[in-house]
């Protein structure tokens, strides 16, 4: 072995791999500063446990050389902002694989915020009645093995690289017989439904990826559809109002289902509503046949009352901040209990007591997610104004802080302004910087929009990510130990992935 700094051999090691995660161009590879950021930043880690090793790669080198190999060969299709309005490939490919993902019963979630949260509550409550549970959320926080989980638990690397092979010749077959080749998307979630086939699963959680009619994940015909809160998002793809973006994600509502509706704006709930009328599908809304009762801060997370379709369901314990984890929750109770036939085939509630340990083993990285502490450092994948604006309501609600610094890298597609001025009022300062993605706005232009939102003296411009967190952290410090200083970092799941793994949490 050499006299040289082991961080730095990580570096140069992780710089000469193929960079596959988030859809990356073929061919590219990651930066220094990617590099950096899975190799993990000592500095930031001295207030927290060290990461596990495997946090992101597999402690196997030849299982960690397959899965790269692998995230490679996927990285050559169109990423995920790249779509063809169509289900055709997926369902070409689904039918060479003999339509695994009609094996099992599933239940779709579609909307603008809060799917990924609504899939894990549902996820636990399932398995909490004794179900095995297949989850697909997207996009994933560090590892590309999160988007398929199977009883709550990621896939193993192992497990991933398999079901890839396992189904790559298919994927070959029809590549050969369509325009254009099947996509990243497409392809992973042919690998969730075949992943969940081969487990076997009783149920499949599914939440799409973009949209709804034209999804690659609406090859499934779900018997309990959801609509979390629709807002403007993809608006260049889904459309500029509510209602547009709402005809697009009913799609996911078929024949004779029954549709969970949380709630929505006006003009949105007319078109699910009308959707649901011409395929004949059950609707239960949220603030009319089910909803958030009561709820109060408590330690570590806020205390429920919710009624569900059966009935009240008193004292439930959630480990998450916010209202909107709490209309979250009352979405995913609905939808499980639509799953079990209450409010149709019976009218009582679920048990109670399997209800309250399902909500109070809930987690979701990523959300409102405390991962430091003196100063106390918070993650959050807020990456639109509405979710924005949701965040900062919950920020002000579970933290007492006398003063919160941003630390903001976002997408450059995305609506950046309209996020800085959710956050305004309650960041005292904001450190802009830009995460490893491709898609990432450039460090400079978001200070511009930042500048303008904020005014300039509230502003601190750090392209690298390390160095956003340690000028966001010494900013909280300046006030002293127990003055109540924090830090939110937020803008983007891919930031909050990278901070994540700087942070220390693997």
């Amino acid at each position: 072995m050499s006299d040289s700094d082991p961080f730095e051999e990580i570096v140069a090691n992780e710089t000469e791999l193929p960079q596959a995660l988030d859809g990356a161009r073929p061919g590219e590879t990651p930066t220094p500063d990617l590099a950096a950021i899975e190799a993990g930043s000592r500095t930031l880690r001295t207030q927290g446990p060290a990461p596990e090793p495997e946090a992101l790669r597999p402690a196997d080198p030849e299982v960690a050389a397959a899965l790269r190999e692998v995230e490679a060969e996927l990285a050559t299709r169109w990423g995920e902002t790249k779509l063809e309005p169509s289900v055709t490939r997926i369902a070409a490919l689904m039918d060479v694989l003999g339509d695994p993902q009609r094996s099992y019963p599933s239940i779709h979630i579609t909307g603008t915020n809060g799917k990924t949260s609504t899939a894990r509550m549902i996820e636990a409550l399932l398995g909490a009645f004794e179900l095995r549970t297949g989850r697909y959320t997207s996009p994933h926080v560090q590892s590309i093995t999160e988007r398929i989980s199977l009883d709550g638990t990621p896939v193993t690397a192992e497990r991933f690289v398999e079901t890839y092979r396992d189904i790559e010749p298919y994927v070959g077959m029809v590549d050969a017989q369509q325009e254009y080749r099947l996509s990243f998307f497409e392809v992973l979630t042919a690998m969730a439904y075949a992943a969940f086939a081969d487990a076997p699963v009783d149920v499949a959680v599914v939440e799409v990826g973009m949209g709804g009619s034209w999804d690659a994940t609406n090859v499934i015909d779900a018997g309990v559809a959801v609509v979390t809160p629709i807002a403007l998002d993809h608006t260049d793809r889904l459309g500029g109002t509510p209602a547009e973006i709402a005809r697009e994600k009913g799609g996911v509502i078929k024949q004779d289902a029954t549709v969970i509706l949380a709630q929505q704006p006006v003009d949105a709930a007319q078109v699910l509503l009308k959707r649901a009328v011409e395929v004949d599908a059950t609707v239960a809304r949220e603030g009319l046949e089910f909803g958030v009762v009561a709820r109060q801060v408590a330690v570590g997370g806020q205390l429920m009352t919710l009624r569900g379709l059966g009935g009240e369901y008193p004292e439930m314990y959630l480990p998450l901040h916010g209202a909107h984890q709490a209309h979250n929750a009352a979405v995913a109770l609905a939808a499980v209990e639509a799953f079990f036939g209450v409010g149709a085939q019976r009218a009582e509630r679920l048990d109670l007591d399997t209800v309250r340990k399902a909500f109070a083993a809930v987690s979701s990285p990523g959300r409102l997610e405390v991962v430091r502490r003196s100063p106390t450092v918070v993650l959050d994948a807020a990456h639109n104004p509405a979710g924005a604006q949701v965040t900062a309501e919950a920020v002000g609600e579970a933290f007492d802080f006398s003063r919160l610094i941003g630390v903001v890298g976002a997408s450059a597609e995305k609506d950046v302004r309209g996020l800085l001025e959710a956050f305004e009022p309650v960041f005292a300062e904001v450190v802009v910087t830009q995460n490893s993605s491709h898609r990432a706005m450039d460090a400079d232009e978001l200070a511009a929009v930042a500048v303008e939102v904020f005014g300039e003296e509230r502003v601190q411009v750090e392209p690298r990510l390390p160095d956003a967190l340690e000028a966001a952290i010494t900013l909280a410090e300046e006030e002293g130990e127990y003055a109540g200083a924090g830090v939110l970092v937020t803008g983007s799941v891919i930031t909050v992935g990278e901070a994540r793994l700087l942070l220390g949490k693997g």
